[in-house]
């Protein structure tokens, strides 16, 4: 395919993209490096991977790089071809007919007008007959619209679509002709280092920034409470009896309602140590703690339906684990 007809300049001009989204992409050089691959050389693009691994952030800094429009479209059972496609305003066409004017576009032809990317989430949620809708768009980069005519895609528009491989409630199987439309790339959960830079930037928790989360919060205890919300909502994704963890957008939130629970007890100190029956600094942070996880958490773990237990139930074992038995067994002797 010719550079005229992806829609990019050259090769320099991606590199250029590629180094201004590294600056505000956490963790996803590698992931950035493929998908800008793919998008550059006119392919489409299927992401398989849980929520909150950065998927949309990363694609909508390379559409904002680009300057085109991002496309979002949920997908889900009653997302129908015309919904995707478009169709004339019933209002407008009793009172003047079909025409070109009161023609309204949905998602799939307003990105093909624009040049943008088709963003669509929960991609195996959509009806089979959709699926099809938007396969003869990705083929031949057209689509025919009754009493419109044939809109033609810009150079830069793309199909990109995400799945959740771990969820199988609602979702349908795509047959091999939809995976033969697509490029494929699986992105899974940061490591811990870039996980708990994230949080540090959405919470405002960071070293180089003023704390300021309505309270009194030190830094030395936003940075000790950043490390803890990453290290118990990781443990939610290796759990035994966890099918799935939460992302990071939990740790975000952990982090947050943490630092506000804290300032409300009148906490200033994480403490030292192992967790004991004592009323020490140390056991009220960890309380607080384990009262802000229950609240961040339980709805965002997924328990496995064979395992009697409860998300309250998972999320307390993960606290036990964190602040009592892991440091009791670091102890000397």
């Amino acid at each position: 395919m010719s550079t005229q007809s992806t829609g990019i300049r050259d090769t320099g001009y991606v590199t250029r993209v590629r180094a201004h989204i590294r600056e505000r992409v956490v963790g996803r050089e590698h992931e950035l490096d493929l998908v800008l691959a793919a998008v550059a050389a006119g392919r489409d693009i299927l992401l398989e991977g849980p929520p909150g691994t950065s998927k949309s952030t990363l694609l909508r800094a390379i559409a904002e790089e680009w300057g085109i429009p991002f496309v979002l479209v949920e997908g889900n059972a009653d997302l129908t071809p015309s919904k995707l496609i478009g169709g004339h305003d019933p209002a407008r066409v009793l009172r003047e007919g079909y025409r070109d004017e009161n023609f309204v576009d949905g998602p799939l032809v307003r990105a093909m007008r624009e040049g943008g990317f088709l963003y669509i989430e929960e991609f195996n949620r959509a009806p089979d007959d959709t699926i099809n809708t938007l396969l003869t768009a990705m083929a031949e980069r057209e689509v025919t619209v009754p009493r419109v005519g044939t809109v033609t895609a810009l150079p830069t528009f793309r199909v990109i679509a995400t799945m959740n491989p771990y969820d199988n409630v609602g979702t349908t199987r795509l047959s091999s002709s939809v995976h033969d439309r697509f490029n494929r790339l699986v992105v899974d959960y940061q490591d811990a280092a870039s996980e708990r830079e994230i949080v540090a930037l959405r919470t405002g928790f960071s070293p180089d920034a003023d704390v300021d989360a309505g309270s009194s919060i030190s830094a030395d205890l936003a940075a000790v409470l950043v490390t803890d919300a990453v290290a118990l909502t990781r443990a939610t994704r290796d759990h035994e009896n966890t099918r799935q963890g939460s992302s990071v957008r939990g740790a975000i939130d952990l982090a947050l309602v943490a630092a506000q629970l804290l300032a409300l007890r009148g906490i200033t100190s994480p403490g030292d140590g192992r967790v004991t029956a004592e009323d020490t600094p140390r056991r009220r942070y960890a309380e607080s703690m384990r009262d802000a996880a229950l609240v961040a958490l339980s709805g965002r773990i997924h328990v496995d339906e064979a395992a009697a237990t409860t998300p309250e139930r998972v999320i307390h074992q993960i606290w036990e684990d964190h602040f009592i038995l892991l440091p009791a067994a670091a102890e000397p002797g």
